[in-house]
Order: C-alpha cells, then structure tokens, then sequence
C-alpha cells in the first residue's frame, strides 16, 4: 500500500469573500480534490444551533462558528489524508439541512483544498497533526464582499431577501473580528489573487 503524502490547504474566510471560486480555480490548474468544509453546519433543528435576533425575527446564527460541526469536519479530513476515502454530508442552504453523504476520495498524493467560512477553526489541530500544508483567510474588503455575497444569495435564493439583506449588514460590521480570528488561529490573510500566487510556488516545490 502506497504511503500517503497529502496534505490540507486551508481556505477560510467571510461568506462571499471569494473562496469557492478560487477552490475552483486551483483544481482546474493543478486538479487539486476540493472539500465544502460548509456541508458540515449543523441542522437548523440541532438544539446546539445558536440563536440570533434580526430585527423582529430570532434564526439561527449560520455565522457564528458553534453553527458548523468542526470535530466532525476535522476527522473527515484526518480520515480522507490517511486512508484516501470519507463520506461528507450533502448540505442544502435554503432547508438548512443535510439532504444526504457523498464518498470522497483522493489518491496519496495529493493537495485537498478545504474551504469554508469556519474553516480557520481546525487549523490548530490540522498542523498539530501534521496535515497541515498552508492556511488562508481570504478578504477582498468588507464592502467588496457584501455585494458579492448578497448578489450570490439572492440568486440562489439561500434565504428570505428580508434576512439576506439584514444578515449581510451584520457579517459586514463583523467583518474585522472574524478575519482576525482566522489570523489568531494560524490562517494568513490574502486577496485571492495573492493565494494563487503563493499557492503556485507551492506546486512548484511539489512537481520539483
């Protein structure tokens, strides 16, 4: 049995910051296997789902990271880098529920991109495990990314616009603090555009 090698690169950051599209882009580029770290929120029946008021309204807070299962995100990826094989749930936004498990597999040798709003949140562990290869924070500037993110959640229709609009303000105004938590907990902060360049001097040590 071939030894395995692979290693995580972390992608975190703001809701509508960019990270999807440039997951997206790496494996095009290097056909690096990417894993939605955002399949593991928790169900919106989960009495451990904190609880947040918007106006008249109390819903659950999807941004504040006790919303997403980190140890069962952890032990995903633990188990896919050391056996090349996990089952990951299927989450639908707009039920805020998982709707069903895919299989995930990766040869021995790869890069795995896991990307997720809350992804920071197992980096300590990750490197303390020694899967660890990199760790991202992406930002393009609150403002920046509130259009972007709103524009995406209105098309996809992920929740009322009523909630939409109000939750976009809020991540908007917490913006600074989750992007110096992400730095807290090892994440470097970039602009997609720097992790790509970063990223390519990693592949290039890889092919080398």
């Amino acid at each position: 049995m071939e030894t395995s090698t692979a290693r995580v690169i972390v992608l975190a950051g703001p809701s509508g910051a960019g990270k999807s599209r440039l997951a997206g882009r790496l494996h095009a580029a290097y056909g690096w296997p990417v894993m939605r770290l955002d399949d593991f929120y928790r169900d919106g029946a989960d009495p451990a789902l904190p609880m947040v008021t918007l106006g008249s309204q109390r819903i659950p807070d999807w941004d504040d990271p006790r919303s997403w299962d980190g140890a069962a995100a952890l032990d995903a990826l633990t188990a896919l880098v050391n056996t090349g094989r996990t089952r990951t749930p299927v989450y639908d936004l707009a039920t805020s529920r998982a709707t069903g498990a895919a299989t995930f597999e990766i040869r021995p040798t790869d890069v795995v991109v896991a990307e997720g709003i809350f992804a920071a949140e197992i980096v300590p562990e990750l490197r303390e495990r020694g899967l660890l290869a990199a760790a991202y924070c992406v930002s393009q500037g609150r403002w920046h990314t509130l259009v972007r993110r709103l524009v995406r959640d209105l098309r996809e229709r992920r929740k009322p616009a009523h909630i939409l609009v109000r939750r976009g303000w809020e991540l908007a105004r917490r913006e600074p603090q989750i992007i110096a938590r992400a730095q807290q907990l090892g994440a470097s902060c970039r602009t997609p555009a720097e992790v790509e360049r970063d990223l390519a001097k990693i592949e290039r040590g890889l092919a080398a």
